[in-house]
């Protein structure tokens, strides 16, 4: 991811990104949901976080009402900026800083009674605010998260190997992806879940409770026949208001074609 190249100095030093800057308020937003019944044959799996109203929206929003929040009950004047997963911060560093949670082997935020499944802001502030203690590692010995990728994403525990990763290969790659991929992919066709899903801090964790986030936008199933031969408009509908955005039609239909070979479906 290109992207992640850009901006580099400010990753690193993100008071840059609001002069004056000194503190950063970190916050998550759940959105686990219940796990599905039935795997029904000739469809393919959508991660469980793009399934709602898009994320970026609805935790900015929160941040606002944070700010302006602050703004009424403080006297002291400050400036504040939210970010939601759209500037060159580093949020995770920043979460398990704010005690929110560790860096797991998988390279996610846990907590260890909300799991990983929960979508992170942070709000850079001028306000000078009592620091929380970081968070501690929980992962302890365990490696089921590694151990369960497909695509052997992760070369060693707490590293990733972004170009082998499913969720990278169905929203962010633009080209073809590598035949040597295919299988492993399996049905998923938008995002993946399998290292979280395998997690035992997500096994007791709570669902998400926002009704927006937890809008149900986009099932957690969709029929490969019908994303194969996605229309212009069905595309835009079934996107509408959510994070699933990212991926263009074509990745949509590419991703499809390729679960329909797994599983025998359309197109396979």
């Amino acid at each position: 991811m290109r992207y992640l190249q850009r901006h580099i100095g400010l990753r690193e030093e993100c008071a840059k990104l609001l002069p004056g800057a000194r503190s950063a308020v970190c916050v998550a937003l759940l959105y686990g949901r219940p796990r599905a019944e039935s795997a029904a044959r000739a469809t393919g799996r959508v991660a469980q976080y793009a399934r709602g109203r898009d994320y970026h929206v609805v935790v900015r929003r929160r941040l606002e009402t944070l700010i302006a929040a602050l703004r009424e009950r403080l006297d002291e004047p400050f400036e504040a900026r939210a970010f939601v997963d759209t500037g060159p911060i580093l949020e995770r560093e920043l979460a398990a800083q704010a005690g929110i949670g560790w860096v797991g082997k998988n390279t996610l935020v846990l907590n260890q009674d909300l799991g990983s499944l929960f979508f992170l802001g942070e709000v850079l502030t001028t306000l000078d605010l009592a620091p929380d203690a970081p968070a501690t590692d929980h992962c302890g010995s365990c490696t089921r998260c590694l151990d369960a990728c497909p695509t052997g994403a992760f070369p060693a525990p707490y590293q990733m190997d972004a170009s082998r990763c499913i969720s990278y290969l169905t929203i962010e790659r633009r080209e073809p992806i590598p035949d040597a991929f295919h299988e492993a992919m399996g049905d998923w066709v938008f995002g993946c879940d399998i290292c979280q899903d395998v997690c035992p801090f997500n096994r007791r964790a709570p669902a998400g409770r926002d009704p927006e986030i937890m809008e149900h936008r986009i099932p957690d199933r969709i029929p490969l026949e019908t994303l194969v031969g996605l229309r212009s408009g069905e595309y835009r509908r079934l996107v509408r208001h959510t994070a699933a955005r990212r991926a263009t039609r074509a990745m949509w239909q590419r991703n499809a074609q390729i679960a329909a070979q797994n599983v025998g479906g359309a197109g396979g």
